[in-house]
């Protein structure tokens, strides 16, 4: 028997106990170190494992992101739930099965393909025997280690993947159960906490007088010192939030090393001191015609927020020897790792609980919160502690998504076709997770004495998809590519992932290069694109999107309309996207229609998928439209809605999605595939309607004005 490639998930947690158990009679408990975020993941998890196990999915408990019960599987990030974790739990629960149905088998005296299973119960001759999985599970060794052995069910045998099953956590959370998001959790007795803000690394607080501080208190709050770790405990979060503004107005700091006022701009970038590496791929020395011809273009990003709707918010106790933290983290594991070091313990000593939050597009404030709270629970043993940020906090304090600069030049043959390709990118740290290089990467642990020196960020390596670089190569055959990568790792205020990473710059710049290239030619964007594309697969989303849209060759409107097309394929290697896009200039840019085609290989639940895809694009168009971080003095200056805009729902565009049916290969990641396309079509649609090519995001009004 060949056996199936074992995930990443299943060689780090080999153990068949470690995803499955039949511990309760008629309930199956599935692990996954993977956690809700908001894109239906568990969901998914759950219609693999019921559809392989043949029990219905009502009898399913799904355990995720507890470093005491569930598989250590790292961060939840980078499009991989299904691919990594859901792969795991199909693999895992067919082989289950596969050893349910020998032990069946063997007490029924009768061969294994005689056997059958119905909603966890064994059918022999379409009779029912008397046997389930819970009656046999007992016997069966789950310490064993995962085989792969087991094969997976085919297409026409399955009855819930492919299929719309609801989200098993939509009910309790539109209905507004008790407890579902952890902004909710409030424990009898539990005290509130807020942290104040070092305003840059290494600043030392400068306290005001005693009477001052017992003032800003107003007898309602307790102040907190540990080193520079300066906090407010109160009994209630109305009190805490009172005092903490009152003694940030009257704190002062000094020392450290304020960031340069000039910091914000992306061309900026150029000048930063960086760690540059070069690589080359294609033929070397690709032979370029005598009349070739050459262009040259430069893209920005801005800074950029997570802006969630919610604050990060978190939980944590400690009873004088343990610690329990509860966050809505997207790595439990890791969290727990950064923790220990900060503080001081054994990591058995903690225990990190995942708690839905308001959704995650990568590295925000989550971490940073459960630091807050682990400091000041551990002041007050035997006390429960919460902290609940502030907006001011989360938009200033949490990681931002690392401006960039890309530089694209082509060298191009008669027919205006690229024969060799350079790309240049700047841009600051990607990647400062908790543990991440080796560091601790946590904004409290910063104020803390005897911490760790800080590690020097890296470039994310190309097998784990890449950082700045990622989808810097080119999905478009072309003789010889080069990318230049100037990693700026001293970049201030501090950043760190941002959905999509380095994809969302360096497919808007491609992509908007692609529609340069094609205009200089005299051929349409989407035949270009044709002519350079092999792989069929590419081709069928791009061909399918036009179709969608009724895109006709050298028919893209104007006079303040415009019609724009984008593709890509996220990190090169997971699912495809292109996409066509409608849009109105006047005083500003409207995003009105948008025609999407999405291969995600093998899709579990089409519904989620769609969910994933169009939450992408809205949040793309938010930042291509209208988000940028503004500075005053070198210190984040927009803290509020009113100084940082996002998409409202007025602004929502009309979106059509198709799902290209691939149910025999396997799954494609699509948390983050639409982002980049996004911005690179709306950029070429707006160049269409204006006549006139913007190349820095955002596109605000302002910069409509600066063009024509």
């Amino acid at each position: 028997m060949i056996a199936n490639a074992l995930p990443v998930g299943i060689q780090d947690n080999p153990r068949l106990e470690q995803w499955i158990g039949f511990d309760t009679p008629g309930r199956v408990r599935i692990s996954t170190g993977k956690v809700e975020l908001g894109q239906g993941i568990l969901t998914a998890i759950l219609q693999l494992a019921a559809d392989e196990l043949d029990v219905a999915p009502s009898r399913i408990d799904v355990r995720s992101g507890d470093t005491a019960s569930t598989p250590a599987e790292g961060v939840t990030a980078g499009s991989m739930s299904i691919e990594s974790s859901g792969a795991s739990v199909r693999l895992v629960a067919a082989e289950v099965r596969m050893l349910l149905c020998a032990a069946a088998a063997h007490r029924l005296d009768c061969e294994t393909r005689a056997v059958s299973v119905r909603d966890g119960a064994f059918v022999r001759d379409g009779m029912p025997t008397g046997l389930d999985y819970w009656q046999l599970a007992a016997a069966l060794d789950l310490t064993r280690h995962a085989t792969g052995t087991a094969p997976l069910k085919p297409a026409h045998e399955r009855r819930l993947i492919g299929t719309n099953l609801q989200r098993a956590d939509l009910a309790g959370k539109i209905m507004g159960a008790p407890g579902v998001f952890i902004h909710d959790m409030l424990p009898a007795g539990v005290l509130h906490a807020r942290a104040l803000r070092q305003p840059w690394p290494d600043a030392e607080p400068e306290m005001p007088d005693d009477h001052v501080v017992t003032a800003a208190l107003a007898g309602a709050a307790q102040i907190l010192r540990i080193d520079r770790f300066i906090a407010v405990v109160a009994p209630n979060e109305a009190a805490a939030e009172r005092a903490a503004e009152r003694l940030a107005s009257k704190l002062r700091w000094s020392g450290g090393q304020p960031p340069p006022p000039d910091h914000a701009s992306a061309e900026h970038l150029r000048t930063r001191v960086a760690a540059s590496t070069t690589t080359t791929r294609g033929e070397a020395g690709a032979a370029v015609v005598a009349d070739a011809r050459s262009l040259k273009r430069s893209y920005t990003k801005p800074f950029l927020a997570h802006a969630s709707i919610g604050p990060s918010c978190a939980l944590a106790r400690f009873d004088g020897t343990a610690l329990t933290v509860w966050s809505h983290t997207q790595g439990v594991v890791p969290l727990r790792a950064a923790l220990a070091k900060a503080l001081h313990l054994d990591v058995a000593a903690i225990r990190v609980i995942h708690a839905p939050g308001a959704g995650c597009y990568g590295h925000n404030g989550a971490d940073d919160a459960a630091c807050d709270a682990a400091i000041a629970a551990r002041a007050r043993p035997g006390e429960t502690v919460r902290v609940l940020w502030s907006r001011a906090d989360e938009l200033a304090a949490a990681p931002l998504g690392t401006p960039m600069c890309v530089e694209l030049e082509a060298t191009l043959s008669p027919s205006g076709l690229p024969q060799t390709w350079t790309t240049a990118i700047w841009g600051g740290p990607h990647v400062r997770r908790p543990g991440a290089n080796g560091g601790v990467n946590l904004l409290g642990a910063e104020a803390l004495a005897g911490q760790p020196p800080r590690t020097i960020p890296q470039e994310m390596p190309e097998q784990a998809g890449g950082s700045g670089m990622r989808n810097a190569w080119l999905p478009y055959a072309v003789a010889q590519q080069t990318v230049h990568n100037h990693l700026i790792a001293d970049l201030e205020p501090r950043t760190s992932a941002m959905r999509g990473l380095g994809a969302f710059a360096n497919v808007f710049a491609i992509e908007s290069f692609m529609d340069e290239l094609a205009d200089a030619a005299g051929v349409d964007p989407v035949s270009y694109r044709l002519q350079l594309l092999a792989d069929p697969r590419a081709r069928s989303v791009l061909e399918k999107a036009a179709a969608m849209a009724n895109w006709q060759a050298g028919v893209r409107s104007g006079d303040g309309c415009g019609r724009g097309i984008a593709y890509s394929r996220y990190k090169n290697r997971a699912g495809y996207l292109a996409l066509v896009v409608d849009v109105r200039v006047d005083a500003d840019v409207r995003l009105e229609r948008v025609w999407c085609a999405v291969d995600a290989g093998l899709v579990v639940n089409p519904d989620g998928v769609r969910n994933q895809v169009e939450g992408g694009i809205l949040q793309a168009a938010s930042w291509t439209l209208k988000e940028q971080v503004h500075f005053d003095g070198g210190r984040v200056a927009s803290r509020s809605w009113d100084t940082y805009p996002i998409l409202r729902f007025s602004d929502v565009p009309e979106i059509a999605i198709h799902l290209m049916e691939r149910p025999d290969d396997p799954p494609l990641g699509v948390g983050e595939v639409a982002q980049g396309p996004t911005a690179a079509a709306i950029a070429n649609a707006v160049a269409v309607a204006l006549g006139v090519r913007l190349r820095d995001l955002p596109l605000t009004r302002e910069r409509l004005v600066a063009a024509l």
